[in-house]
């Protein structure tokens, strides 16, 4: 198979080593608004501003910037073109379901990269959650002291909007359940260095029940965690951790079981376990856990807590996508927003899908 990258920065090159790598994908060239940039990346493959200038690809992968998201995705769906794109899916929730329904429209694929997904020591701690029973709670703790310089740092929610989504995602993973409700606190410490809200307490409540914790900054000041957080999950017969780069534990009624071992989590491995996911996805027709439908929730999450942390009240998440879909149905074409007026529910059309 044939694919083009969207986008020559850090995310592109980290695409680019993935796509070397994988025995049945082939580079049919980068795309670029800086076509120096491209072509340096392309490394003697195709290189152009748009994707309409390189023909004969199978699919695209967007590894561009969240504000870029939308344009090329629209582009490559409009073209027949799957889509492998980074996180997060859109800048906008009218945005995400529109680009859901174009999906739908036209019938291409298109899967976000949750690529912590998977981490094979993920895997194995939501193996061990399963194991214990129905879970009354789920938290995460993310604390680092993270100085990225640009735009990051002019971001009013810097955290939740560029991070979150992850750990979000992640919860959603672990519990098998959809949110429904959220409380979030962000605020921004005396010593941040961000303009925005570099720290942020959330409380969710799920479908089922389980509440998810999360409490986390970006101007911590030691004892830093892992990037993928550490987790614990307490349930009704025993309780089980993460640090976030290590086999998970178990206790059970006061025995220990520490999941089988092997090597840190490394973040390039997770990437290239995603695009065999999405190549697989388009020979098998399997619909991948983070296609566009599904993956909206998680993007739902960050922006209803946003909202929550604005208001300085809970939100109802149906509220929100409620509201976006109103949103979509005015600003999409026409035929997307007939496709949007179909859905006899939001949520139903995002996780009932078949």
């Amino acid at each position: 198979m044939r694919a083009v990258v969207v986008g020559a920065g850090a995310m592109g090159t980290e695409w680019l080593r993935a796509v070397a790598a994988h025995p049945d994908v082939t580079l049919a060239g980068v795309v670029d608004l800086d076509l120096a940039a491209a072509t340096r990346a392309a490394a003697g493959a195709p290189a152009a501003r748009t994707l309409a200038e390189l023909p004969g690809a199978d699919f695209v992968i967007d590894a561009t910037v969240p504000a870029a998201h939308f344009a090329v995705t629209t582009a490559a769906l409009r073209l027949g073109l799957p889509v492998l794109g980074e996180k997060p899916l859109t800048e906008t929730l009218p945005q995400a379901l529109t680009l859901a329904a174009l999906a739908e429209l036209t019938g291409t694929l298109f899967v976000v990269s949750q690529s912590r997904r998977f981490d094979p020591h993920l895997s194995a701690f939501r193996a061990q959650i399963a194991e214990l029973g129905p879970v009354g709670s789920l938290s995460t703790e993310f604390y680092r002291g993270s100085r990225f310089g640009g735009f990051r740092e002019k971001m009013p929610h810097p955290l939740l909007l560029d991070m979150a989504i992850h750990a979000f995602d992640t919860a959603r993973y672990l519990l098998a359940d959809e949110p429904v409700q959220v409380y979030c606190d962000a605020y921004n410490p005396p010593w941040s260095w961000f303009d925005g809200a570099a720290a942020a307490n959330a409380t969710f409540r799920f479908a089922g029940g389980p509440r998810y914790q999360y409490s986390a900054s970006w101007v911590g000041t030691g004892f830093d965690t892992s990037w993928n957080a550490t987790w614990r999950a307490t349930a009704a017969n025993g309780t089980a951790l993460w640090d976030g780069d290590h086999a998970p534990s178990c206790d059970s009624g006061g025995e220990v079981v520490t999941g089988p071992p092997g090597p840190a989590s490394l973040f390039s491995e997770s990437i290239s376990a995603s695009l065999a996911v999405f190549v697989d996805a388009l020979r098998t027709g399997v619909r991948p856990a983070t296609d566009v439908h599904r993956n909206v929730l998680s993007l739902a999450m960050v922006l209803a807590a946003v909202e929550s942390a604005d208001a300085g009240a809970p939100v109802v998440i149906d509220d929100t996508l409620a509201a976006a879909h109103a949103t979509a149905v005015d600003e999409a074409d026409h035929d997307v927003a007939d496709v949007l007026r179909s859905w006899p529910s939001v949520r139903g059309a995002l996780v009932d899908r078949p």
